[in-house]
């Protein structure tokens, strides 16, 4: 499996990543057993790169990670490219957050996700969302103290414009910025792709299979209901829901038509846009996870990638991306 780099001075790790969101219960219900057989299998499948986060489950999501390294022994610290991200205060599911950005706080959760993931160091870590009360470059600075400390190997910014991406660069290298990016959602190629390529930063893509609208098994509207999250974001809620769902089943026959699952196709799509992008898809499902492994082999041509944009093109996709709450904290650009 090919490779692709952490930013330009960064790990070489896998084309896709195993988002860790998904080892809290975000999605769903899951547990720490669920979540060994996914390691277990992105050990097996040669996938390098974990991404977790501080606030996934309170914690859940970097304790089921450090007990499955636990198990490892010494080779431990070297069977995946850790990534974790802190920023946001508060219980992400049902919105009710704030931000904090400061250096007392930034060190702090740093090292209660260090003894809850069982490692000395990662080797990426995130400001999961900006605190506009804190200048970027202040918080650039603590962050390569960090890796001057030896906590961090690298560091990046999710969900930021590509404005604040270049106040940072001037700063210090940014590894990678973390965005949500998927054929039903572009917005990041309206700046941000080609800001982070320009710069030598991975574009990290979070959902990439459009939250389910890009899977063989999208989301039911009795499913969506029982998601606190979810059932409050726009493109979920009826009639988008149906309108999403329907619009995507042109998609769905494209991808049965190659072969392939829909999933597949769709982390496809993205490895083929730019080489610089690393999809992160989560699941609870090793099946599934297959499908994702899958699509990090695909190679796929100019016609079938222009075929795709065909049966979804640009804006195909009802209702906003976000809710008025969930805006709070990623930056918008145009």
């Amino acid at each position: 499996m090919e490779k692709r780099k952490l930013g330009k001075y960064g790990a070489e790790v896998s084309p896709i990543g195993v988002g860790a969101m998904s080892f809290s219960n975000f999605y769903g219900a899951t547990n720490e057993k669920e979540s060994h057989r996914i390691l277990t299998e992105a050990l097996d499948q040669d996938i390098s790169h974990i991404d977790t986060a501080n606030v996934y489950g309170a914690g859940a999501s970097e304790a089921a990670i450090g007990s499955f390294l636990a198990k490892q022994g010494p080779q431990r610290n070297t069977l995946f490219s850790i990534a974790t991200k802190v920023g946001i205060k508060g219980n992400i599911q049902t919105g009710k957050t704030e931000f904090d950005n400061s250096s007392d706080y930034l060190k702090k959760e740093l090292d209660s996700s260090l003894k809850r993931l069982g490692v000395d160091s990662v080797d990426l870590y995130y400001i999961h969302r900006r605190d506009q009360n804190i200048p970027i470059e202040e918080v650039t600075e603590t962050l390569a103290g960090f890796v001057k400390a030896g906590k961090i190997r690298s560091f990046g910014f999710s969900e930021i414009a590509p404005s604040s991406l270049r106040r940072a660069a001037a700063i210090h290298h940014v590894a990678a910025v973390q965005s949500e990016y998927s054929l039903s959602v572009r917005s990041p190629e309206l700046g941000l792709v080609q800001a982070t390529a320009e710069l030598g930063t991975a574009l990290v893509a979070f959902s990439p299979l459009g939250r389910s609208l890009l899977t063989d098994r999208p989301h039911s509207s009795d499913k969506v209901e029982k998601m606190d999250w979810l059932s409050k974001n726009p493109r979920f809620k009826e009639p988008n829901l149906t309108f999403n769902t329907e619009a995507a089943s042109r998609f769905r026959d494209l991808a049965a038509q190659y072969g392939v699952s829909a999933a597949a196709l769709a982390i496809a799509w993205l490895l083929n846009k730019h080489e610089h992008i690393i999809p992160i898809p989560g699941t609870r499902s090793v099946k599934h996870f297959l499908e994702h492994c899958n699509g990090a082999s695909l190679r796929l041509s100019p016609e079938q990638m222009s075929q795709i944009e065909i049966v979804l093109p640009l804006g195909w996709a009802q209702g906003d991306r976000y809710s008025e709450k969930q805006w709070i904290g990623p930056e918008k650009y145009s």
